[in-house]
C-alpha cells in the first residue's frame, strides 16, 4: 500500500475535518481583536478631551493632520464592537488596520528596529499583531458566525 492509499481512507479525511471550524476560528479572532481593541476604546471615550489632544500632538509631530485624532473614537471603539458581532467585518478590519498603520508611523517608528530589553521581543509586536489580524480579518472575512454574512463587505 502506497502513501496515497494509506492517507485517503474516508473515515480518517472525516475525523479531521471535524476538528476544523474555520468559522469558529474567524469568529474567536474577531472577538480577540475586537475586544482587545476595545480596550484602548474604551479608554478614550473615558477621557475624551485628553485622548484627543494627545493623538493630536502626536499625529501633528509626525507630519499629519491632527484632525485624524478624532477618527480614533469610530476605530477604537465602534469598530471593535462591529467587528465582534460580524457586522460588515472588512470594513472594521480595514479600518482598525490603517489605524495601526497610523499609530506605528506617528507613535512607534522609532521602536521598529528595537528589542525589548526585559524579554527580547520585538518593540512593536503588539502593534504589528493587531495590525495584522486586521489585515487577515478583512481578506477572510467574518465567517458564517455573524450578524450579516452574504454582504461583499462581510
Amino acid at each position: 500500500m502506497n502513501y496515497i492509499e494509506q492517507n485517503s481512507n474516508p473515515t480518517k479525511m472525516n475525523s479531521m475535518k471535524s476538528i476544523q471550524n474555520k468559522d469558529l476560528g474567524l469568529l474567536l479572532l474577531r472577538i480577540t481583536l475586537g475586544g482587545l481593541m476595545l480596550f484602548h476604546g474604551i479608554h478614550k471615550i473615558q477621557q475624551p478631551l485628553e485622548a484627543i489632544h494627545h493623538l493630536s500632538e502626536d499625529l501633528t509631530a509626525a507630519g499629519l493632520p491632527g484632525f485624524f485624532a478624532y477618527s480614533v473614537h469610530v476605530s477604537e471603539f465602534i469598530a471593535p464592537l462591529l467587528l465582534i458581532i460580524g457586522w460588515r467585518s472588512k470594513i472594521w478590519s480595514a479600518l482598525i488596520a490603517v489605524t495601526m498603520f497610523f499609530a506605528i508611523y506617528a507613535v512607534f517608528l522609532d521602536q521598529i528596529f528595537k528589542l525589548d530589553e526585559k524579554t527580547g521581543a520585538w518593540a512593536i509586536e503588539l502593534q504589528v499583531f493587531y495590525l495584522m489580524t486586521a489585515v487577515v480579518l478583512f481578506f477572510t472575512g467574518a465567517g458564517r458566525y455573524a450578524i450579516s454574512t452574504k454582504h461583499g463587505l462581510d
